[in-house]
């Protein structure tokens, strides 16, 4: 059900059927952290030319690591530091095409160039945000950014 094969529609239909996906796959479980885990693992196969996708979790104020895949990461981030924390404080997305040139961008992977980060919030609380990086500058556009925010809609229904 969840091969890379399955995704010859244009780029809009396919982030269409990973939605989908995401609905059948997390339907009937409460447990948050094992609807993150397979969020992350949903976006990390489907999405080509990424090296992180993850969570960022609300705790006590600021944004803690939660279930991702990629490389090892910050654990910490400041509400309103960094692409994370912008997007936390500000409850907008980020989509920077070149982290090198976002002030105070906070480098957990040195080989990111460019990132995009959408917010979640569930009945106005913000929970935390999804975090997808990429090697390649602007690697992101506007299909992205409304697409992967459809996803986040779909996934706080299950938080």
């Amino acid at each position: 059900m969840f091969n890379v094969e399955n995704y010859q529609g244009n780029k809009e239909e396919n982030y269409q059927l990973v939605i989908k996906q995401l609905a059948a796959l997390l339907e009937g479980e409460k447990n948050t952290i094992a609807n993150l885990s397979n969020a992350s693992a949903l976006l990390n196969q489907f999405l080509d030319r990424t090296n992180w996708v993850g969570f960022y979790l609300m705790e006590d104020g600021e944004l803690v690591l939660g279930p991702f895949q990629g490389l090892p990461a910050c654990v910490r981030i400041p509400v309103g530091r960094g692409v994370c924390g912008t997007a936390a404080s500000r409850q907008e997305t980020q989509r920077i095409a070149d982290v090198h040139a976002f002030p105070g961008h906070i480098a957990c992977d040195a080989a990111s160039q460019s990132e995009i980060v959408i917010p979640i919030v569930k009945d106005g609380t913000l929970l935390g945000v999804l975090d997808i990086d990429s090697p390649e500058k602007d690697r992101f556009d506007e299909i992205d950014e409304k697409m992967l925010e459809a996803f986040v809609k779909e996934l706080v229904k299950f938080l």
